[in-house]
């Protein structure tokens, strides 16, 4: 069962819904302190249970096995924790920051959870410190104060208390480390792209594949298609592979007049090569004329087309600077675009 804040019940239920929660699963309103929380959780405990785990949710990446290992010892002594021994010399230190002793710090374990009991002595506990007004900063505490002895099992360095900010980088790195799928899911690669291109007369106007009608066109080697050139800086920065000038050089008879998206789709190719694919393209067209709007759909579909991803992947703008500028002025177009790269997802071998 899960134990939360008060108002926090009905949305912890609707998450464990969302997340495919069995229907066993259970809900309960915790109180004021962490020993008031487990008390109401162990209240709405089946009474016919012979063990009785105590997990803190602030520990998230705790693992089956050390859970596994608790539960055992448990069984043969009725109450276990995970705990490390303590690595770093301990100190007591007053309440003006001044070192008043050096402690030995042998034997001294610093406890983790899960913490593992028999069910009649995890109650007997809570009820006993109740009673006594004892307050404890975990169960095993409780445990101890009637005086059962709890056995330690090794713990796990990476089971980690996320307290400090700085511990949800911590949790990541351990995470990316345990698992590849979430290191596909987690590391990504980014890039910008900008291209701009003066108005010539007696070209056609391309921008992301698209053209438009009865306006002048874009000065440039290929096609000028501003758009798509963006695209391909971005695609490529994310790549970390230079820029499109040094795989396309305007200076090569190849590429005069050939169609940009034709150029997307290469670098697209070279990503996928290098193993990356498109998590997402974000790009801006700047200028006064053409109003780009009722074009956009088909614009996204150009571009995801010769990317080889999905249109939803792909995202099209247009903005005016207001009349300032080269582009204000009329003078010509410009582009910026954003690329996140993924790694590319592969069939596991069945070997």
């Amino acid at each position: 069962m899960v134990v939360v804040a008060p108002g926090d019940v009905e949305r912890a239920r609707q998450s464990l819904v969302r997340s495919g929660g069995k229907q066993t699963e259970r809900v309960v309103a915790g109180g004021e302190e962490r020993q008031a929380s487990v008390a109401a959780g162990l209240a709405d405990v089946n009474p016919a249970c012979d063990l009785v785990v105590v997990h803190d949710g602030a520990r998230p990446l705790v693992t089956p096995e050390l859970v596994q290992a608790c539960i055992e010892a448990a069984g043969k002594w009725g109450a276990s924790v995970a705990a490390l021994p303590a690595s770093d010399t301990l100190k007591q230190v007053t309440p003006e920051g001044v070192i008043s002793s050096t402690l030995d710090r042998s034997g001294v374990w610093m406890v983790q959870t899960p913490q593992v009991f028999a069910y009649d002595v995890l109650l007997r506990a809570h009820g006993a410190a109740a009673e006594a007004g004892v307050v404890a900063t975990d169960d095993a505490s409780l445990v101890e104060h009637i005086g059962y002895h709890v056995h330690v099992v090794p713990g796990d360095p990476e089971n980690i208390k996320v307290t400090w900010p700085e511990d949800i980088n911590l949790c990541e790195r351990f995470l990316l480390q345990r698992n590849k799928h979430l290191r596909r899911a987690i590391v990504t690669r980014s890039g910008i792209g900008y291209d701009a291109h003066a108005f010539s007369e007696g070209r056609p106007l391309v921008l992301a594949g698209v053209r438009f009608g009865g306006l002048r066109g874009l000065q440039g080697h290929s096609d000028a298609d501003v758009v798509c050139h963006a695209i391909c800086d971005a695609v490529l920065g994310a790549m970390g592979a230079g820029d499109i000038g040094q795989h396309f050089p305007d200076t090569d008879p190849a590429y005069a007049g050939i169609s940009s998206l034709s150029l997307l789709s290469r670098v697209a190719e070279m990503a996928r090569a290098a193993g990356w694919e498109i998590e997402n393209i974000d790009t801006v067209v700047i200028a006064e004329q053409p109003r780009i709007a009722d074009r956009i759909p088909e614009m996204r579909r150009a571009l995801a087309e010769a990317l080889g991803t999905q249109m939803d992947r792909v995202n099209v703008k247009g903005k005016t600077t207001e009349g300032l500028g080269f582009t204000g002025r009329q003078e010509g177009i410009a582009s910026e675009a954003i690329c996140v790269l993924r790694p590319v997802e592969r069939a596991q071998s069945s070997s």
